[in-house]
């Protein structure tokens, strides 16, 4: 079943129209997701190249990083045979599209391409979407961008078969925390119903998601464990810890492997807000937060230079762990 077009939201109907129009004219398309990219974010973006593959479109998809091999636990979603680095890149794209992009920043190596761009459409739902394609498909109160992935994919009349349905179901369990975050509506599970009537394995998709990790990852997460600290006097109460690179390299743990740790550490009763400081190969920390809901850290990581959501955002710092923590609670 088809869900009836999305035009009384923050994207109207003529929006929606043109990106089908840019989409349907274009014979090279270019497609972008975040840095780091999580399941949304990559799930989004793999789902349209897949379908627009399908029907003769020339697509090139990158998330912006040297690399082009994904974060093991999603190393399962089809069509990753779209994805090239940034060298392989067009450098001035006829038509490029981002998924879960709140800012251009967030594009890294592929910025200077969005900006050459002769039609730049932004999919994606952060509030903090600073709107800048020349096409802005971003609504804040969809549960996830593989919501707006598959509204765009029924508007362009493509079919979602099993894989393509795999990638957007990802993005929105990812997004949804497992259908546990308020984000979760009945439109949310509808999505959800009619991605698994395509024959997907809801099974194998939360175990590759949620229950393996290598032997390290134990190992690390014991040690962030042992350092973290708790300051319930500032906001709501504040709940933090650290990974170094040495920590990683110590038990063989890839960066991708410690993003889970934030999962653990929130559950902390006495603390509103978590945040978990992750060193990357380059020695750059990489914070990530989240909060109950007596705290907006969303606001909180745009004024550090991050995004996001009021309950789950990011920032990069620079800074020394303690000087990017004192920043972080000066805000809180």
């Amino acid at each position: 079943m088809t869900p009836e077009p999305r035009d009384d939201g923050p994207v109207s109907g003529r929006d929606w129209d043109r990106a089908v129009e840019l989409i349907s004219s274009a014979d090279k398309i270019a497609l972008a997701c975040h840095v780091s990219p999580d399941g949304d974010a990559l799930g989004s973006m793999l789902a349209l190249g897949l379908a627009l593959r399908a029907v003769g479109k020339h697509v090139t998809a990158s998330f912006g990083e040297r690399r082009t091999t994904v974060p093991r636990l999603l190393r399962f979603l089809p069509g990753q045979d779209l994805l090239a680095g940034p060298d392989d890149y067009p450098a001035s794209p006829e038509l490029m599209i981002t998924f879960d992009v709140p800012t251009v920043a967030r594009l890294a190596m592929l910025r200077d391409s969005a900006g050459a761009a002769h039609e730049l459409i932004v999919v994606d739902h952060h509030p903090s979407n600073t709107r800048f394609g020349t096409l802005n498909l971003v609504d804040p109160g969809a549960a996830a961008t593989a919501v707006l992935a598959e509204e765009l994919l029924n508007r362009l009349g493509l079919p979602i078969d099993k894989a393509i349905a795999t990638c957007l179901y990802v993005g929105l369990v990812t997004d949804t925390g497992s259908f546990k975050y308020s984000s979760t509506t009945p439109a949310v599970h509808a999505m959800a119903a009619r991605l698994l009537a395509t024959g997907l394995n809801p099974e194998k998709i939360a175990r590759d998601l949620w229950d393996r990790s290598p032997f390290g990852y134990l190992r690390v997460l014991g040690v962030a464990l042992d350092r973290v600290t708790l300051e319930p006097e500032v906001g709501g109460g504040l709940v933090w810890t650290f990974v170094t690179r040495a920590d990683r390299a110590a038990y063989g743990l890839p960066y991708d492997e410690v993003e889970g740790i934030i999962d653990v550490v929130r559950r902390t009763d006495e603390a509103d807000v978590t945040a978990v400081l992750k060193e990357d190969d380059d020695g750059v920390w990489q914070v990530s937060t989240r909060s109950k809901g007596g705290a907006d850290v969303a606001r909180v990581c745009t004024a550090l230079g991050g995004g996001g959501h009021t309950k789950a955002a990011g920032f990069t710092s620079h800074l020394p762990v303690e000087e990017t923590i004192a920043s972080l609670r000066a805000l809180l």
